[in-house]
């Protein structure tokens, strides 16, 4: 599942390519061409993003809510778009671009009231100019989870995924078993900063890169990483392989139906 960066990179790019004129909204596959009638010949006017929900404005209170899921996937092209296969849900074109969508978990038409209440459902997301981390420590300081399950639950923080939870706790230091109330506020603002930063990253290059400058392969001397996800990472899918800080053994086990990664020297209880 794509995590948040992906999401405003993906907003990003509907904006630059469609923002501001006619857009020809169709869906090839049938499942949304109700929806896709009514807006079809209208501008887009904004996209936005929330977590791992992307929102596409047309008119003043026509959003089109998209949420990728395990198997949505979204190709942008110039223009002129090839006939369209039986797969895609959502296409919308212009004179110089078209986009598809395939997959989704969501691609539905709400109102803006039915958007606003998705982001009252949603922890505060690093990523937006609104997000207050001081909400999402509140419950995190009261918990008794671990703070590995609590930096997945988007009504917690929203946006962070598996690659972004191990990392970020990993550059922190901290066990990702240790409770949320074990985590004191300083030790939060440090992630939460961390977190905005390595995310902003995230959308400018559109890879996910943890390593700090003097742990990149050309600081080290080392290989670099070769991983269908890309990205210099320092635990996440490097089970049994060394640590690049203390040569110890990266770990990974199961927790609440996701693959964790951690170094337990340098996340030492």
């Amino acid at each position: 599942m794509p995590e948040g960066h992906t999401i405003h990179r993906l907003a990003e790019d509907y904006e630059a390519r469609f923002a501001g004129g006619p857009t020809r909204v169709t869906s090839p596959q049938g499942k949304f061409t109700d929806a896709a009638a009514l807006l079809d010949g209208t501008p887009l006017e904004h996209a936005d993003a929330h977590g791992k929900h992307l929102f596409l404005a047309f008119r003043t209170a026509d959003w089109i809510h998209i949420h990728l899921g395990l198997f949505g996937k979204v190709n942008f092209g110039d223009a002129p778009a090839p006939p369209p296969t039986d797969t895609v849900r959502l296409r919308l074109a212009n004179a110089t671009s078209y986009v598809d969508l395939r997959g989704p978990t969501t691609c539905a038409l709400i109102t803006d009231d039915e958007k606003q209440a998705i982001h009252a459902r949603l922890g505060p997301d690093p990523l937006r100019a609104d997000a207050d981390p001081s909400a999402a420590y509140h419950r995190v300081s009261r918990s008794r989870t671990t703070i590995a399950a609590l930096l997945m639950d988007q009504k917690i923080i929203a946006g962070v995924g598996n690659v972004y939870r191990a990392e970020v706790l990993f550059r922190h230091g901290i066990d990702p078993y240790r409770t949320g109330k074990d985590i004191t506020p300083t030790q939060w603002d440090a992630m939460w900063t961390d977190l905005v930063a390595l995310m902003r990253e995230g959308v400018r290059h559109n890879r996910i890169d943890t390593v700090r400058p003097e742990h990149t392969p050309e600081a080290m001397g080392r290989p670099p990483r070769v991983d269908d996800h890309g990205g210099e990472v320092y635990v996440y899918r490097r089970a049994d392989l060394p640590c690049h800080i203390c040569g110890g053994e990266i770990r990974t086990a199961d927790l609440a139906a996701r693959n964790l990664f951690w170094c337990p020297t340098c996340q030492s209880r």
